[in-house]
């Protein structure tokens, strides 16, 4: 390490470089030592081995210049010059000096700063025109770049899946941190749900070719709109973060310019792309290739927290960072949820219904209405306060069933009406009142979905038996010695389309109940009408 660091310090200065220019500046990343000489930029590759990338010898550093050079010239190949040698004569350091080969650089035409893309929306000086040419030059990069069954094979649906978990493995350790623990359920639902739903989507993008060498990290700082358009820094050394279906490249520019407020150019990007390249397919999968790629800056953002010598200024910058990426994810997977829609959580005493409804309300801002709370203020006693009736009896009744039902709908309607979703919890036993509830969405305009809650009979025994000892407070009267009355009184679901027919064994936990629900909604929402 040594030598590494003692090579940084000559490369410092400017008489180490043949062009001996007045000052060198220093910009470090986690893989790479970048000069800057004002008109050159040489990048020299760290001796690291993140598994994503290993740049440990000097071949493969070797190798990786000049993968980044020949990846490059695709885009702009007036900026990527060559690969140089670093050399050591007599413990001092130059490039192409004399002595021995030490270390390899990519030498490249520097870029005015001013002039990325990034640099001129933060001034605002980036109108739709300019977006426009950025999105033909893609279009015609992505139309041109190589493509064949062995890219595809490492690019389709199977990589984006591992992609996908991976980046759920490596940030689950900034759940409650800088990643919100809801909005890490619901992306990790929506991903999943996303990729089961549409996989014949996607499946047919592998068909057609849409699987190609990409850019693999377009994002607006690696756009300069100086002498024309020049597109720099692809990813040279992981062909798993490159080969990709087209879509996701450009999906990453697409959300770069959403983080940046800039909504109405990410519009206008997508458009004058899909009109450039006649790909009208990225439309389905817009949404979902944004949230990956938002995830990811979010991600890579978050490792940097990791280092244990941040300052606290650039810390609290970072983790702001970081959050904005997540909640930026969340929305594009929020987007997938219906509203207003109207959810009946049924099912049998004990099934956890109550617990269900109350998660998904509050999770999703969703008007959450209780039969046992409604019943309970109808006949005049407190929530918590208990009447064990007989099965069908008393506030029980069918009469009183239907009071209950009736105010709940009203609730509901007027919800629906001002376009809140609405989360009902109730036994919904019958048909019948099903239905009603139903007919109560379709005249809002609202789609309804039923979540049916089961668990097996001797786990409700036991959940049952906790209530009725006092172990659990709750606003149910439901008993064992009823369960197997309202057990044999449950009509069949059949008022809804099947995949709006959601089944949830509340067996587990219930933090794997609400997951297990949040997937199954996620994967209807995605389920195209026939």
């Amino acid at each position: 390490m040594s030598d590494l660091m003692d090579m940084v310090q000559a490369l410092l200065r400017p008489e180490a470089y043949p062009e001996r220019p007045a000052s060198v500046e220093l910009v470090e990343t986690h893989i790479s030592f970048i000069f800057l000489t004002g008109q050159y930029v040489y990048k020299v590759k760290k001796p690291v081995n993140f598994g994503f990338l290993d740049f440990t010898t000097l071949e493969k550093r070797k190798h990786f210049c000049d993968q980044e050079v020949a990846l490059n010239r695709r885009l702009s190949p007036d900026v990527y010059l060559g690969v140089v040698e670093v050399r050591k004569d007599d413990g001092r350091y130059a490039v192409d000096g004399p002595g021995q080969t030490a270390e390899y650089a990519v030498k490249m035409r520097q870029l005015p700063r001013e002039r990325s893309l990034q640099a001129m929306l933060a001034r605002g000086e980036v109108g739709s025109e300019q977006v426009r040419r950025v999105a033909e030059k893609i279009a015609r990069f992505h139309q041109e770049t190589e493509s064949g069954p062995e890219i595809t094979r490492a690019g389709g649906l199977e990589t984006v899946r591992t992609n996908v978990e991976e980046n759920f493995q490596q940030t689950e350790k900034y759940v409650g941190g800088v990643l919100d623990a809801d909005a890490f359920d619901d992306l990790v639902a929506y991903s999943r749900a996303f990729m089961e739903a549409r996989q014949d989507l996607l499946r047919r993008r592998e068909e057609d070719g849409r699987i190609r060498d990409c850019h693999g990290d377009l994002h607006s700082a690696q756009i300069f709109l100086d002498d024309g358009i020049q597109v720099i820094d692809c990813i040279e050394f992981n062909e798993r973060f490159r080969y990709s279906d087209v879509a996701l490249d450009v999906a990453f520019l697409a959300m770069d310019l959403d983080h940046h407020g800039r909504g109405d150019l990410s519009r206008v990007l997508m458009e004058a792309y899909v009109q450039a390249s006649g790909d009208t397919g990225v439309w389905p999968l817009l949404d979902f290739y944004k949230c990956y790629r938002a995830y990811v800056r979010a991600k890579v953002t978050s490792f940097r927290l990791d280092e244990p010598q941040l300052p606290a200024a650039e810390r609290q910058a970072t983790e702001k960072m970081a959050r904005s990426y997540y909640s930026l994810a969340h929305q594009y997977a929020r987007r997938a949820v219906p509203r207003p829609a109207l959810f009946l959580v049924a099912g049998l005493m004990g099934t956890g219904k109550s617990h269900l409804a109350a998660e998904l309300g509050r999770r999703w801002e969703m008007a959450a209405l209780s039969s046992d709370i409604a019943r309970k203020a109808l006949a005049g006693i407190g929530a918590t306060e208990h009447r064990y009736e007989p099965f069908g009896q008393g506030i029980y009744s069918a009469q009183f069933d239907q009071k209950t039902y009736h105010q709940m709908f009203q609730e509901a309607a007027e919800a629906l009406r001002q376009g809140q979703s609405v989360v009902l919890d109730a036994s919904f036993r019958q048909s019948a009142l099903r239905r009603s509830a139903i007919e109560v969405a379709q005249r809002a305009g609202a789609q309804a979905w039923v979540i049916e809650c089961t668990a097996p009979d001797e786990e409700i025994h036991r959940r049952l038996a906790r209530r009725t000892s006092g172990q659990e407070e709750t606003v149910s009267d439901g008993r064992w010695e009823i369960y197997h009355a309202q057990k044999a009184a449950w009509e069949p679901v059949a008022e809804v389309p099947p995949h709006r027919h959601i089944q949830v064994n509340t067996s587990g936990t219930s933090q794997e109940t609400v997951r297990r629900a949040l997937e199954l909604l996620s994967i209807s929402f995605l389920t195209q009408e026939d």
